[in-house]
């Protein structure tokens, strides 16, 4: 075991009267053989080394060094790690680096005991004391003075520790924590995973000993009535002390950031009141008092427009015997409601369109969540830049802190226990799973179930197992438990009449195992396609589950970033692999030119969800990059919710907000003088209904100058997305070169409130004859292409390759999620990049990097892979390898043959060109391009013999 010194995250709680703070330095001891409680290491002097809590041992530099023996929590697919020469290097020790996740410092499973002393203080005399520790991973077991307290096993909520009335003095604590798998809630659960935050061992947040009332508070539930302004509060009340008494519970609201506003009332509580509390002094269980209490006609509801907050106080007064005894607990309320309007979700009775993403425990810095406030203020208000209004939490929890910042912002959260029931993993099949789901799932509703922010729940993600049977009555359980939230009975599955909302994976634009034939990769680009079908199928709200997945190339500058406990080793051996293949210097320009493919597919996705008209909304995977599961970068913002440089917030909410104008196009793609008819629709989900509003349309050149505008529609634009708002017929004009418009949609209201979006479309020239130069060959023939090459021509080569040719399935998306974990799904590539001023493409504007004009020349296209050529070739059109192979592919390029000049273009520029205006013009662009006398000792020599085994037609 080594010690090196990492940074500690640490949270204090004040310590008062009642409530001493634990927070500090503990002794700590490792017990990888779980030999602690038979040698009784609770009953022994503290005996190890200094480590501080709140914090994770292995943050702190306890425990080993990573090898390809270290026992990972968490599933890997993909093996070739183990086996594959290229991993050679990597599995030696010292120097091991896996690519399948974010890899710690250190690495640890197992017991660790913790031990420190305490001073109890002289008026805690008589009075039981509670040990709340907020978040352990996982297991804790508590010993005080080397008696057994019990155990816990909560991974969503804090421990709590019943320690019994203390004597003051000193006292010695002994915590042991155990990280391994307590109950099997599946190896790749968010909750204890290592493609996340990591299998850490400790305790994070608040440590408090605290002196408790002996009549006191267990619980408050408030019920806002929405409609009525006033809140049922529901207190559970707990007693020490036996006797017949009386007593008073007070509660009073006061409504944050105004001035001072209270409202209150009090209840009496007598025996005949609560026989349970008083008359038996609830030493055999507990008692329980509803109070209402009327916040006044004009109190402001919460929502995500208008976060408005009352914090709300209860007050226990009460006396048994001689005994008197105050109690208080303040927790905040917001007046919100949720519940669903045919298959759309409602906020208080509005309309609202769930646009959400994932947040799957990924913090690289400690390993674990953080616990302060701020850092999660942080996460929220980038979300909310991009316009979004909801984090799912996949297979785990957040801590308090979360859904204070998120109440505090308006924002709305999906909860989720902390399971993952599947590969290998099950629910319904009477394993210890299935009561550990329900005792967690009350835990957490128990614990923050108040927060106005916590709007939907699931069981946790993607059940294996008798999963209908078992959360069908799940989700009646809940619903009757606790009526705050809607519930769903899985992420991903099943859609089960039960279900307040369905969370289901089939609405998007690619599917799992989609590949080529996606709607994306098989079907030419448009607007128009929505998710119709699937709204008219069910009666409930769909929340589409994990929409994109649409990776972008590893950004290899990221890796400076990794300061704290979790390394970026796996881009490590990913820039090795690049550098391998000669690309060392195209990781930027890779990088680049695949987020902008990525950030044109989710807006593709986001946008066919909210043209769905009826559509309950969408959970992005995601937003941010996914650091394991074989590394999945899908995300416009990496690990730490920062930009990468190719799509800002700005960009990002222009298609994805509370406001979003929409143009339904039946192509992207167009000939000079066809007439466009867009028909414009906007999807409002705002505070209320737009009023006067105005949809202006603009249609643009590049350089910005006015081709055509109009208006579509004046009025009022209600809330939803079902109507359209009138048609934009543009005569596109008539052009003799290629030239790219813009058409935007603003929508302006009467209180000046703006929304606007836009949408490229291509423009070419009508069909006209080829005009290819006599002087360049045209041809399929390897053979002849070689011979006349060879004689100094110049040749323009479409090889006959097919699918087998090679193993690089090319479409026009990027990689869905990656290819390691979905067992090489195509396509394999990251799109394309190029030189956007290169001579081939000059009749063919690009931007360096797939747009929507590219699709008719990379359908059915074919990547070569020039890996095995003597030199080095930058191809014109290079499709990029996703990371984990590293090949230098080509569809365009040109190298030079004896005295000759031969360009390679496996994309079909040749085949019904009369109705494929964009595959014309790159192939008359790409004519032009061969008619100039570019010589040949200016390209890379490559022989005949050396080219025929990539261009050979495929046996």
């Amino acid at each position: 075991m080594t010690t090196d010194t990492f940074a500690a995250h640490t949270i204090s709680t004040p310590t008062t009267a009642d409530r001493l703070d634990v927070a500090g330095i503990w002794s700590l001891r490792l017990d990888p053989e779980d030999v602690g409680e038979q040698e009784r290491w609770f009953a022994a002097d503290p005996a190890g080394e200094d480590v501080r809590l709140p914090g994770s041992i292995q943050e702190q530099g306890f425990g080993d060094e990573i090898t390809v023996d270290t026992p990972w929590t968490g599933m890997v697919v993909d093996r070739s790690f183990f086996t594959d020469e290229r991993y050679a290097p990597y599995r030696e020790p010292g120097n091991v680096a896996v690519p399948f996740w974010l890899q710690p410092r250190r690495y640890y499973r197992g017991a660790a005991w913790f031990q420190r002393e305490v001073e109890v203080p002289a008026s805690w005399q008589g009075r039981r004391v509670l040990l709340e520790l907020e978040r352990v991973h996982w297991e804790s077991t508590l010993w005080v003075d080397g008696v057994r307290v019990g155990s816990e096993r909560s991974l969503s909520t804090p421990h709590r520790f019943d320690l019994g009335e203390l004597d003051p003095g000193t006292h010695r604590l002994t915590l042991k924590v155990d990280n391994r798998t307590i109950v099997d809630v599946g190896p790749n659960a968010h909750s204890i995973s290592d493609h996340t935050q990591g299998n850490w061992n400790g305790v994070i947040g608040s440590l408090t000993l605290q002196a408790l009332a002996p009549v006191r508070i267990r619980h408050v539930t408030p019920l806002p009535d929405v409609a009525n302004r006033r809140v049922r509060v529901g207190v559970d009340l707990a007693s020490g002390t036996a006797g017949i008494g009386h007593g008073t519970v007070t509660v009073t609201a006061r409504r944050v950031g105004t001035a001072p506003a209270e409202v209150s009332v009090s209840v009496p509580v007598e025996p005949e009141h609560d026989r349970d509390l008083l008359e038996r002094g609830m030493t055999a269980g507990g008692g329980h008092v509803d109070v209402e209490l009327e916040l006044g006609e004009d109190a402001p509801l919460w929502d995500e427009f208008s976060p408005a907050l009352h914090e709300l106080t209860v007050t226990v007064e009460t006396t048994v015997g001689d005994t008197s005894s105050t109690d208080t607990r303040t927790l905040v309320l917001g007046l919100r409601e949720v519940g669903t309007e045919g298959t759309q979700v409602t906020v208080n009775g509005r309309r609202t369109f769930i646009r959400g993403t994932l947040e799957s425990c990924v913090f690289p810095l400690t390993g674990h969540p953080p616990t302060d406030v701020d850092a999660w203020r942080r996460v929220i208000a980038t979300c909310r830049a991009f316009g979004l209004n909801l984090l799912r939490f996949h297979s785990w929890c957040p801590p308090d802190a979360a859904f204070v910042a998120a109440d505090e912002a308006g924002f709305y959260f999906q909860v989720e226990g902390p399971v993952w029931a599947n590969q290998g993993a099950a629910v319904g099949e009477s394993r210890p799973v299935d009561g550990y789901v329900f005792e967690e799932s009350r835990a957490i509703l128990q614990t923050f179930g108040h927060h106005p922010s916590f709007l939907m729940m699931a069981h946790g993600n993607e059940p294996g197992g008798r999963d209908v049977e078992f959360l069908g009555p799940w989700v009646a359980h809940m619903q009757r438990l606790d009526p705050r939230h809607l519930y769903t009975s899985g992420a991903g599955w099943p859609a089960i009449p039960e279900n307040d909302f369905d969370n289901i994976p089939h609405p998007r634009v690619q599917r799992w195992g989609e590949g080529l034939a996606s709607r994306i990769n098989g079907r030419p680009p448009e607007t128009t396609s929505d998710y119709s079908s699937d709204v008219e199928a069910t009666p409930r709200p769909i929340v589409s589950h994990e929409i994109g997945q649409w990776c972008a190339y590893p950004n290899l500058a990221e890796r400076q970033k990794y300061t704290g406990l979790m390394q970026a080793r796996n881009f490590d051996v990913f820039a090795d692999f690049l550098a391998a293949s000669g690309m060392a210097d195209q990781g930027e320009e890779f990088l680049q030119a695949s987020g902008q493919l990525q950030k044109l597919c989710y807006r593709e996705d986001i946008e066919a969800a909210l043209r769905t008209p009826g559509f309950g909304g969408f959970h992005l995977l995601g937003l941010t990059d996914f650091p394991g599961q074989g590394t999945a970068l899908v995300g416009v913002l990496d690990a730490f919710w920062e930009e990468k440089g190719y799509c800002t917030a700005a960009e990002f909410a222009r298609f994805c907000g509370p406001t979003v104008p929409l143009a339904r196009l039946p192509k992207r793609v167009f000939t000079g003088g066809e007439t466009l008819e867009a028909e414009a629709q906007v999807a409002h989900f705002g505070a209320a209904p737009l009023e006067g509003a105005t949809l202006a349309w603009t249609l643009r050149e590049d350089d910005g100058a006015v081709v055509d505008s109009g208006t579509a529609f004046e009025g009022t634009i209600a809330i939803g997305n079902s109507e359209r708002h009138g048609r934009v017929p543009i005569t596109l004009p008539e052009v003799s070169d290629a030239r790219r418009l813009t058409l935007e949609l603003t929508v302006s209201a009467g209180d000046g409130a703006v929304s606007a979006n836009d949408w490229p479309l291509w423009v070419y020239p009508a069909a006209a004859p080829l005009q290819a130069s006599p002087d360049v060959l045209t041809t399929a023939d390897l053979e002849e292409a070689l011979a006349a090459a060879g004689e100094g021509r110049t040749v323009l080569l479409f090889p006959e390759l097919g699918a087998p040719h090679t193993d690089v399935a090319l479409g026009f998306s990027p990689v869905f999620w990656n290819t390691a974990w979905t067992k090489n799904q195509a396509p394999h590539t990251l799109g394309i990049t190029h030189d956007p001023d290169h001579p081939a493409l000059a009749g063919f504007p690009s931007d360096g990097h797939t747009d929507w004009q590219w699709w008719e020349p990379l359908h059915g296209a074919h990547a070569v892979v020039l890996d095995d050529l003597p030199v080095p070739v930058r191809p014109i059109v290079q499709p990029i390898d996703t990371w984990f192979s590293a090949r230098r592919l080509g569809v365009l390029w040109e190298v030079a043959v004896g005295e000759g000049r031969l360009v390679v273009c496996s994309m079909d520029l040749h085949s019904d060109l009369d109705i494929r205006p964009a595959a014309r013009q790159l192939r008359t662009s790409l004519d032009a391009y061969l008619a100039t006398g570019v010589p040949a000792d200016s390209l890379p020599q490559v022989s005949a013999d050396a080219l025929r085994p990539l261009l050979t037609p495929a046996g």
